[in-house]
């Protein structure tokens, strides 16, 4: 398996590697909220990346997964205003 890496100069040429791919992350999403995903992002926040999965649920509901990309795991979930 291919590991990703996301490389980034302002943070003075510190590697952050990537172990989880988007599409992993949203099954990771779906299956603690159920729903369609909406749209799927990669974010470097507090030198952490994390993937922002947003759901549509069933009842017209989106929410917020924040997954980790390196280990897959759930770092919050918001509901969307």
């Amino acid at each position: 398996m291919q590991e990703n890496q996301y490389m980034s100069t302002a943070a003075g040429n510190t590697g952050y590697r990537q172990r989880i791919t988007a599409q992993q992350a949203a099954e990771i999403a779906v299956a603690r909220v159920p729903g369609q995903i909406i749209h799927v992002d990669m974010e470097l926040e507090q030198h952490q990346l994390k993937y922002e999965v947003y759901v549509l649920t069933d009842h017209g509901v989106v929410y917020e997964v924040d997954i980790g990309s390196r280990d897959g795991r759930i770092m919050s979930i918001e509901k969307e205003d």
